[in-house]
């Protein structure tokens, strides 16, 4: 009896500490979320907002209202959804070509991606290649690079390699080559490593910042993120200086919550995501792992 109570007294004990963690943590997300929503006045007068008394759109419309963060909202969901449907394209092509066991010097292409997975070139020779390319301040300099992973290439070809020979043999048969097989059976098969892989992609994509930073210097070509930093270091950066300034005077709009509106719209569209590949994204994580 006694050790069955100290059981229960330790597990209530181990959630509340979990509980109040999960809190801590969803706290600055919640606190995020509320001040984007809050009044400018209720907001000048200070200390923490719990729960704002009068909620507005102010905020949000204001930041709809300026070029430069709609143009780079533009530019993420270009990245996003043209580099993700490229960059699956390219993914599933070499791993489906490395999957063909009568492919000529296949052990040595290997070990050529696998060296990718295992050693980085670092900063100086990819700004060396993308300048020598002549795509600096160029938008495909941030998808170009970054065009396919080595790792989501080994994974989509263990895949690959566990789909029956006897469907591609059965496709041959009716008339298909390699393209065809590929475009026609392979990929239909492929969904839940494509839902996967995709949503990795997407994500990296929509979170382009640091290759942003080296190879675009024209401010009117900056993805989202960048621009997000640059207003959280510099308030003006939003609409181009004298115009936020000018808003926060008249209309007085602090700058901390066109921030917060900021940070949200980063942040939504892209957990928007999750639950339409959810069905898809358990089997396809793991996609490649075991070896049947």
């Amino acid at each position: 009896m006694t050790s069955a109570i100290n059981d229960r007294l330790a597990g209530g004990l181990i959630y509340t500490v979990l509980v109040c963690f999960s809190l801590a943590a969803l706290f600055p997300i919640y606190y995020v979320f509320v001040v984007s929503f809050t009044d400018p006045s209720e907001y000048i007068q200070g200390g923490i907002i719990l729960w704002p008394k009068i909620w507005t759109l102010a905020s949000y419309k204001y930041l709809m209202s300026t070029q430069s963060f709609i143009r780079s909202i533009g530019v993420s969901c270009f990245l996003a959804v043209v580099g993700t449907v490229l960059s699956l394209l390219v993914t599933s092509a070499f791993a489906y070509m490395l999957s063909r066991r009568q492919l000529y010097g296949r052990r040595l292409i290997m070990l050529s991606v696998l060296l990718t997975t295992l050693f980085q070139p670092g900063i100086i020779p990819p700004y060396l290649v993308v300048k020598e390319l002549g795509l600096i301040n160029n938008i495909w300099s941030l998808i170009l690079p970054v065009l396919t992973s080595g790792w989501y290439v080994l994974l989509m070809k263990g895949f690959f390699d566990s789909i029956p020979v006897s469907l591609e043999e059965a496709a041959t048969i009716d008339g298909c080559g390699d393209l065809g097989i590929w475009f026609r059976v392979i990929l239909p098969l492929s969904m839940p490593a494509m839902a996967a892989f995709g949503l990795f992609y997407a994500v990296a994509y929509w979170n382009t910042f640091f290759n942003a930073v080296l190879f675009i210097n024209d401010h009117t070509k900056w993805p989202l993120q960048v621009l997000l930093q640059n207003m959280l270091i510099d308030s003006s950066t939003a609409a181009g200086g004298d115009a936020a300034a000018e808003m926060t005077a008249e209309q007085r709009i602090p700058p901390e919550t066109l921030k917060m509106a900021a940070v949200v719209i980063a942040t939504v569209p892209i957990l928007l995501v999750y639950p339409f590949l959810q069905k898809h994204f358990a089997k396809g994580a793991m996609v490649g792992s075991v070896k049947e």
